[in-house]
């Protein structure tokens, strides 16, 4: 899964990197999260992309109970400590 923030007026990389992403682990690996890293474009003023969060799960079924969990509203939750840009989720699969 890969998780983009446009736009918006913050964003805490620190915060980011260091406390959502260990926390969507440890909400998500019960499910098959695998790992969570994230990339930012040196570039924003080429396109209004902040962050890329990258979320590999076992497989797509993982994936899917991880979003369809209880515990997505924790992580979701945790997006106003970092940013006010808008989040974007696009799925798929390894080639």
């Amino acid at each position: 899964m890969i998780v983009t923030c446009s736009g918006g007026t913050f964003f805490d990389k620190d915060y980011y990197v260091d406390v959502h992403l260990p926390l969507a682990l440890a909400c998500w690996q019960r499910y098959g999260l695998e790992s969570a890293t994230a990339f930012f474009p040196r570039d924003v003023g080429a396109s209004d992309v902040v962050s890329v969060g990258i979320y590999q799960f076992r497989d797509e079924a993982a994936l899917h109970a991880a979003l369809a969990s209880s515990e997505i509203e924790t992580v979701m939750d945790d997006v106003p400590r970092f940013t006010d840009a808008t989040v974007s989720r696009t799925l798929g699969t390894p080639l």
